[in-house]
């Protein structure tokens, strides 16, 4: 909900035609909540796929004795989640300013509402390190867990075959829809955030991009959390 109401609103509205609605403030408030929610959705969003594949799969639980700590450990983990990305992402409340403040357009990047000054090479490279680092972690560490989860439920379903063979119901089996949905999901999560990530960084390179450019990497960054 915060990552569709940090961006959103203020989206629509400057969709309609209002720009000068945010004063610097505003502005520095908006764009690092936008990051810090984005942050910690993707990584609490791995967490609980984490704890899934604890609870599910058998030789990790023993592994990691974790089955009846995990849940202790959630609020836990995701204050650490909390603390990492509103640590990570105080440079953008520092860089972002309100679009009247904008002297010089060659050396600002203005969007819609807001702008920030063009990053030096130096603080781009290390800024997009951070960023392609624990993003590529979270989705990284989601494609391992989910494909836990489908390898378990895979070997579930064979080792039960029989027992739906003799069933005269044709449904399909519950290993074949948990297979299916965990599929589907890290899909779209892993398609949304990485094409996401992509715009996002097409349009940081970018002096001045187009609107419906930054519009489309919107779109395409609220459609997980939606």
């Amino acid at each position: 909900n915060l990552v569709l109401c940090s961006k959103g609103i203020p989206q629509t509205l400057a969709a309609f035609g209002l720009t000068s609605f945010l004063d610097e403030a505003g502005c520095k408030l908006v764009f690092y909540l936008h990051r810090v929610a984005r942050g910690v959705s993707l990584s609490t969003t791995c967490l609980l796929s984490g704890f899934q594949a604890i609870k599910l799969c058998p030789s990790i639980s023993r592994w990691m004795d974790l089955q009846i700590r995990s849940p202790k450990c959630i609020v836990f983990c995701c204050f650490l989640c909390w603390i990492l990305h509103l640590v990570v992402n105080i440079h953008i409340a520092k860089h972002v300013t309100g679009p009247s403040n904008s002297k010089n357009m060659n050396m600002e990047k203005v969007y819609r509402y807001c702008s920030s000054p063009i990053p030096g090479r130096l603080l781009f490279s290390v800024t997009a390190v951070i960023y392609f680092f624990t993003d590529g972690m979270c989705l990284v560490f989601m494609v391992w867990t989910s494909g836990s989860m489908v390898l378990v439920l895979h070997r579930h379903k064979q080792r039960v075959q029989h027992i739906h063979s003799s069933s005269l119901s044709p449904r399909t089996s519950r290993e074949t829809r948990g297979t299916h949905t965990i599929l589907i999901l890290v899909s779209m999560f892993v398609s949304f955030h990485a094409l996401a990530s992509i715009l996002s960084f097409w349009i940081t390179q970018m002096q001045n991009s187009s609107h419906w450019l930054r519009n489309i990497s919107f779109l395409v960054s609220s459609g997980f959390p939606t």
